[in-house]
């Protein structure tokens, strides 16, 4: 990325709208594929199973946690019994699931987390990607985790040669079959966010990173990880404050 395309970034994207045709069938389709319920999404979820298991390798009885973009509340499967608060606006996605009684509190958006909130670990799984305000997101949880404290997060390699393809031939075959639209619409809709976008976000806030992939590298893999620690609160503070 040039400074051009770093500035657009720290200033947060603006997501179009979806045209009618999908906007009809949106929320459905997307709690099908967060819960798994199409082969795809199925065979999906399977995969992102190395997402959840990453992000939860640090996980231990009383830390404290806080999810960005829980979604349907999967990641609890991988998780320990901790002080667990989670941030989510799509409410449908979360409604009526039996693992909210594990939930301590939900919040809408992170700025609605107390700042005098600290956590021994922020994670987020296969969310980043979507998130309009993803440089906010990023700086607030420098500010909100403990001394000491871990941000974990996992994203589809969105951008990379191979992970094109895999969605291409699996999901984007199925969602054509099902509803004559190209799902490239819907992923671009989605995915706002690359993996390189990301990985430069996290690097930005945070000093030390640490990244792993689900492949052979960065545009031949499905899936990445990142591992940050020791956030720069002097940059977060200042960018939460008056934004750059």
């Amino acid at each position: 990325m040039d400074e051009t395309d770093k500035q657009k970034l720290l200033r947060g994207k603006t997501r179009a709208n979806l045209p009618p045709e999908y906007q009809m069938i949106y929320e459905r389709h997307y709690k099908d594929n967060r819960n798994g319920d199409t082969a795809a999404a199925s065979m999906t979820q399977k995969m992102e199973r190395w997402l959840h298991r990453q992000v939860a390798k640090d996980t231990e009885d009383m830390l404290s946690t806080l999810e960005i973009g829980a979604g349907t509340l999967n990641q609890l499967g991988y998780e320990k019994g901790n002080v667990y608060d989670i941030v989510e606006p799509f409410t449908a996605l979360y409604e009526g699931s039996n693992k909210l009684k594990r939930i301590r509190t939900v919040y809408d958006y992170i700025e609605n987390v107390p700042p005098s909130n600290k956590y021994n670990r922020i994670i987020s799984c296969a969310a980043l990607e979507h998130i309009e305000n993803l440089a906010f997101v990023v700086s607030k949880s420098g500010l909100l985790l403990r001394d000491g404290g871990c941000f974990r997060a996992a994203v589809p390699s969105h951008g990379g040669f191979l992970w094109k393809i895999s969605y291409t031939l699996t999901s984007g075959l199925e969602f054509r079959m099902r509803h004559h639209l190209s799902y490239s619409v819907i992923m671009n809709y989605e995915h706002i966010n690359t993996v390189d976008e990301i990985e430069w976000i996290i690097n930005f806030f945070y000093k030390e990173v640490k990244r792993k992939r689900l492949g052979l590298s960065k545009n031949l893999s499905f899936y990445s990880f990142f591992e940050a620690r020791y956030p720069d609160l002097r940059r977060c503070n200042d960018y939460c404050s008056i934004g750059l």
